[in-house]
């Protein structure tokens, strides 16, 4: 059984992000929340909050299922739009500073 869960326009960059991700892909659901439990980046918390999405709609589907039988199949961390803003400079410039976005895939299976 697969399910999937996303957090799209998620407020940090992309490349934060696949820090953390890399550190879960593969691991069964249950291992993977406790390794994002004591990552201490701030994209734990939310890839955190997708990977029990994820399981949540796994378990709606198949209500019998065990957490250690479901493993992180594919995490994706694709960049989102980017919010443009201006920021004063000297002599009467201005710099644009780009504030990234993301959008965090996360599909739990119990296949091998």
């Amino acid at each position: 059984m697969i399910a999937t869960a996303q957090h799209r326009f998620a407020r940090i960059s992309a490349r934060k992000a696949r820090l953390v991700v890399d550190l879960v892909r593969g691991l069964p659901v249950s291992q993977a929340l406790n390794v994002l439990k004591l990552t201490p980046k701030r994209a734990a918390g939310m890839v955190d909050k997708v990977v029990k999405s994820a399981w949540a709609n796994a378990n709606q589907l198949d209500p019998h299922a065990d957490e250690d039988a479901y493993r992180v199949k594919e995490v994706r961390v694709d960049g989102g739009p980017m919010m443009k803003r201006i920021r004063a400079r000297s002599m009467g410039r201005a710099v644009r500073i780009r504030r990234r976005t993301s959008h965090i895939t996360v599909v739990v299976s119990d296949e091998k």
